[in-house]
């Protein structure tokens, strides 16, 4: 089979509080759901249902275990309430960019070279720069390695327009936006491979993905949802031009980000528009070539786990160097519940 080519295709529940010691042992699997009374504005049944069933769940998880754990202790109805605004928020983001980029194909590339551009400007020495949305500006998106993005910034923006007006818990930051961006593209991919090796028959496709893919590597990359956006463009000299330099220093790029020759081989998606051609030049290197050669012999496999969670996992790390995520971003407040008002 020939090479394949996918372009030309919590915060804790811990309460703040000292783990228990075998000396004062605090009961496990105990839940405390905290709802105000108080209000003229009622919550309908169904959130109210929502909360108790995770706290419910979460009870389960607690007491499916013999050995007491902190890991659940007191987990309040704001907390669960909070969990779920964010994560059905990020939801309907990714809905938007599916289709945004359904409807632009010609832009899975160069999103995936802004998310990498836009991360690559931390300084790990003064701790500066990193995935922090300072590619908007026209000062740094118009700088000769990023030649080729304002496509793929311009359908960002829109994107973002789209997703500010139902949002209910503020903007949404370019950094966040740029880096699921990115997360969506690289779906995109994913699935063409596998509606690819499935002859081009979408629902079989859809399935093999379902059955083989790595939706479920995602989980990490999710949590990290509440970056902090730029205020002004990132200094100069700090992304290289990736067509036009060494491989010796995409090398030394990526060993001053803490990466190594692994990540540098499994992200050459990133790297430029035609990606069998990256790795030819990435594989004249002996120490990026063997890495390169195994995640080419997984995209020939049905479910090219290897490449797949290799690039899910360096693409997580990356998306968050120099952030400091805010877990509370995006939630808002809700109505306090009445009681008097509740039909169950």
């Amino acid at each position: 089979m020939g090479l394949v080519s996918f372009l030309s295709t919590l915060p804790t529940l811990l309460p703040n509080t000292p783990s228990p010691s075998s000396r004062c042992p605090i009961p496990y699997g105990v839940i405390s759901c905290k709802i105000e009374d108080g209000g003229s504005n009622g919550v309908g049944r169904r959130e109210v249902l929502k909360c108790f069933g995770a706290a419910i769940s979460l009870e389960l998880v607690a007491s499916s275990s013999p050995i007491p754990s902190p890991f659940v202790e007191v987990a309040n109805a704001a907390d669960l309430i909070q969990r779920r605004q964010r994560s059905d928020f990020q939801s309907s983001i990714k809905t938007t960019l599916y289709t945004a980029l359904k409807a632009n194909p010609e832009l899975v590339s160069p999103v995936l070279t802004l998310a990498l551009n836009d991360a690559v400007t931390y300084d790990k020495a003064t701790k500066t720069g990193g995935p922090n949305g300072s590619i908007r500006f026209s000062a740094e998106i118009s700088r000769p390695e990023n030649s080729g993005l304002a496509a793929a910034l311009s359908m960002v923006e829109e994107a973002k327009k789209e997703i500010d007006s139902y949002s209910k818990g503020g903007p949404i930051s370019y950094s966040d936006l740029i880096q699921l961006a990115a997360q969506s593209a690289l779906k995109a991919t994913f699935l063409a491979s596998a509606i690819r090796k499935c002859g081009g028959n979408e629902e079989k496709g859809n399935l093999l993905y379902s059955a083989y893919g790595s939706s479920g590597q995602w989980g990490l990359f999710d949590r990290q949802f509440g970056r902090s956006d730029a205020q002004e463009p990132d200094p100069e000299g700090r992304v290289p031009d990736w067509s036009n330099v060494s491989v010796q220093e995409m090398k030394d790029k990526y060993t001053a980000l803490g990466f190594g020759p692994r990540q540098l081989a499994v992200m050459s998606a990133f790297l430029g528009p035609d990606q069998l051609a990256t790795e030819a030049k990435l594989a004249t290197d002996p120490d990026v070539a063997k890495w390169v050669e195994k995640y080419q012999r997984s995209r020939e496999t049905v479910s090219q786990t290897d490449y797949e969670v290799d690039l899910i996992t360096t693409l997580t790390k990356m998306s968050c160097l120099g952030q400091n995520i805010n877990y509370e971003a995006y939630s808002y407040a809700v109505p306090k519940l009445d009681f008097s008002k509740l039909k169950l």
